[in-house]
């Protein structure tokens, strides 16, 4: 981007995000863009992030960029207000969970990260609007998966162990769902443990649930879990990769209805939402502008 001087860029920062909340990211940043042309911003997020003061903070600066200093949770929120507009989205991953960074191929280390924001490329990218308010720029789901977020979530241990430990509770409680799916005048009845509404391919862990996930090609996939065994679970922790093709089904679609005969787990990109009955989903072609790296 070195066309590009004089960008606002606008650093969205979570400092409770990730197992080391105490790494200094503005202190980072500053390095990183010191004696560059740049016009280097700075929010902080409280504890409670507030959507709406940030939304007007973004909209009284009109930063060119905005980049999401914190886990997913941080890049959904952003994600969320930058939609349809012109403000190009980066990722520089600090949260415990980095699915969509990882997803995009975007590294750990801050200065790798930062590489890209200032020397990558910008593209238009899909995202799933859910019940018609949220925007899903990754994955969503119902059933086990979004019920193990929810137990992770309510726990005090972070990393691997504590998602080792969540996968044994979640296991303990797991149940199949009676899931109807209508799309495109198609009906499906299936009994299930998750559902999955797949923007891309892969969680934060590196399982890729849906091979063929593109971020770009005007349709989402809707994966429907049938088996998930806890060996399946332990190698979504500790030995990423595709997910066993004899216990899904994957089909695509531009939107779907879903309806569980009781209230069932729910998460979006990473964030527990509760439990509903009931989801619609619609693709939004080339809503987000997202910061890439050049290779993508």
């Amino acid at each position: 981007m070195d066309s590009n001087n004089n960008l606002k860029i606008l650093f969205v920062i979570n400092p409770s995000a990730g197992t080391q909340p105490n790494t200094d990211w503005q202190e980072n940043i500053r390095k990183f863009f010191t004696e560059k042309k740049y016009s280097i911003d700075y929010f902080l997020l409280p504890a409670e992030p507030d959507e709406a003061k940030l939304r007007q903070y973004i909209l009284t600066n009109k930063p060119d960029e905005v980049i999401a200093v914190g886990g997913d949770g941080t890049v959904a929120m952003l994600a969320n207000i930058l939609a349809g507009t012109d403000t190009a989205l980066g990722i520089l991953p600090a949260g415990s969970a980095n699915g969509m960074a990882r997803e995009l191929g975007i590294p750990d280390d801050p200065d790798d990260a930062l590489h890209i924001i200032e020397k990558g490329i910008t593209k238009n990218c899909d995202a799933i609007k859910i019940n018609g308010t949220t925007i899903c720029l990754h994955l969503s789901d119902i059933g086990l998966n979004a019920q193990l977020i929810k137990y992770f979530d309510e726990g005090k241990l972070r990393g691997k162990l504590g998602y080792a430990r969540v996968i044994i509770k979640t296991l303990w409680y797991k149940e199949k769902m009676q899931v109807t799916i209508q799309s495109k005048g198609m009906e499906i009845k299936r009994n299930a443990f998750m559902v999955v509404l797949a923007n891309a391919s892969m969680y934060g862990s590196g399982a890729v649930i849906n091979p063929q996930g593109q971020l770009n090609d005007g349709i989402f996939e809707v994966v429907i879990v049938r088996r998930l065994s806890v060996l399946s679970l332990l190698k979504m922790l500790i030995k990423p990769g595709p997910f066993n093709p004899r216990h899904i089904e994957i089909f695509p679609s531009t939107s779907v209805q879903i309806n569980t005969l009781k209230n069932v787990h729910f998460q979006i990109d990473g964030e527990y939402m509760g439990k509903i009955k009931n989801i619609t989903a619609q693709i939004i072609p080339g809503t987000i502008k997202l910061i890439l790296p050049e290779t993508k």
